[in-house]
């Protein structure tokens, strides 16, 4: 995985994370949890992409380049 790739991996799983907070911090996700004990399905999936790309995005950087 060359550098690029991983650092754009990184900037993007920090970009869903933050939309995942702000999704969880909103009313509508509220009111869901409210009535249903869980978030929405939008949050859930924001979350849980934003660990899987920055975590692939980490590795990509700590591993050594084949060059």
């Amino acid at each position: 995985m060359t550098r690029a790739i991983s650092v754009a991996l990184l900037i993007g799983g920090v970009v869903l994370l933050y939309f995942g907070g702000q999704s969880f911090h909103s009313l509508s996700n509220d009111v869901s949890r409210f009535f249903t004990g869980s978030p929405t399905n939008k949050t859930i999936w924001l979350i849980a992409g934003g660990i899987v790309a920055s975590l692939a995005g980490l590795i990509g950087l700590a591993l050594p380049s084949k060059r």
